[in-house]
Parts: C-alpha cells; sequence; structure tokens
C-alpha cells in the first residue's frame, strides 16, 4: 500500500486542515504531512497543484485525491477499519457522522465571528448576532452525546467525530464564550490529548500572520 499524503495550511489558522490531522494522529494512522502556508490573501495559489478545489486539506494516496476533512477521515477509516476513527456501534456511528456533518455544514456565525487562531491572547470580542445560538447548539450536541456515553470523550473514545469539532474548542477558549461546566471539562479533556497538544504547539512557533484572521 501506498503511504498518505496529507496536505494542509497553516497550523495556527487552518481550522479544516487540523480535523483529519488530529483525527488520523488520535487514531495512529500513519501518514506524510505536508504543510503550504496561506501567505497570500486568498491562500495559495500552490493549492491549486494539489487540490481539485484549490483548498486544503487533501489527502493524496497515489494518484487518487481526496478532499473535504470529513471525506479524508471517512477515506482512511475504510482503509484502516481498526483503528477505530468511528465509533464501533452501529447507532453510535450514526449519531457521530450525524453531528459531523452539521459541523461541515453549519456554525456559520461562529465560524466567521471567530476564525481559528491558536496563537491569539485569550479575550472576548462584540458578537455578531447568530454566534450565541451556534454555541449554544454545540454545547447541547457535547453535553447530549457525553450524557449517553459517559465521557470523557463524545462517544467515550476520542473519534472522528471529537475531530470535526476541536477548532471549536479553541475557538470556545481563546475567545472564552463558554463557562458551563460540562463543556470547559469536556474542553479540558481534548485540549489534554497528546494530539491536540502535538498541534497545538506546532502553531504556536508558526511565524506566518493572515491579518483577516487577527480579529
Amino acid at each position: 500500500m501506498e503511504g498518505l499524503v496529507l496536505y494542509i495550511g497553516n497550523k495556527n489558522y487552518s481550522s479544516w486542515s487540523m480535523r483529519p490531522w488530529i483525527g488520523l494522529t488520535a487514531a495512529g494512522i500513519p501518514f506524510e504531512e505536508r504543510l503550504i502556508p496561506f501567505d497570500f490573501a486568498a491562500g495559495n495559489p500552490l493549492f491549486r497543484d494539489i487540490s481539485p478545489t484549490g483548498r486544503v486539506p487533501v489527502l493524496h494516496h497515489g494518484a487518487l485525491r481526496v478532499w473535504e476533512s470529513l471525506s479524508i477521515m471517512e477515506y482512511a477509516a475504510e482503509l484502516f477499519p481498526d483503528a477505530g476513527l468511528w465509533p464501533e456501534d452501529v447507532g453510535d456511528r450514526a449519531m457521530a457522522r450525524s453531528i459531523s456533518m452539521e459541523m461541515l455544514s453549519g456554525f456559520r456565525a461562529l465560524r466567521n465571528a471567530c476564525p481559528m487562531n491558536i496563537r491569539r491572547e485569550k479575550g472576548k470580542i462584540k458578537l455578531p448576532e447568530g454566534v450565541t445560538d451556534d454555541v449554544r447548539r454545540t454545547e447541547d450536541i457535547w453535553r447530549d452525546m457525553r450524557r449517553r456515553s459517559g465521557g470523557p470523550f463524545l462517544f467515550g473514545r476520542f473519534s472522528a467525530a471529537d475531530a470535526m469539532y476541536a477548532p471549536v474548542v479553541s475557538r470556545f477558549d481563546v475567545y472564552d464564550l463558554v463557562s458551563s461546566g460540562d463543556t470547559l471539562e469536556y474542553m479540558a479533556a481534548v485540549q489534554a490529548h497528546p494530539a491536540w497538544i502535538a498541534w497545538r504547539e506546532a502553531a504556536k512557533v508558526e511565524t506566518w500572520v493572515v491579518p483577516e484572521d487577527e480579529v
């Protein structure tokens, strides 16, 4: 089997790159990382050479190209069925995919108002309409899933669903958006995971700056 090559953007800013990187890393799935930074106002022209959408992340597996964070993790889960990227129970897998798709397609107010910026000094901002609703919905998802599973992660052990929400953990933290004890408990569990720590430490030493994401 040829090796997997995962192309990503800046670890400080690229929330969509973070998702499959943390998911595959946490599951112990081997891959080669290739980082192409956002060092132009509209990304990087080099993305066109490696991705059909001109965006990252994108996974190369021989001649195959797989793009979009969730699709990358689905493909990796098929290649490595024993890695446990998704929950074992069929019902839990359905729930995990549902909330992952909701993250993929929703929460635009939160995403637009609070871009991921791991190096940002923690502090509140004035929140536009819709952000509070997105925060509340996210907390409800986390609370319901952890109540069903017993925690500490959404489905007991760390899964692709946790990877899909990992950048939100960062947003909630650096923009100081939440105070509920159970939310903070889940965030602490994610932030203590070795995959999260590895990503965060690499993000902190990056020198690239994207002005539009410096809220």
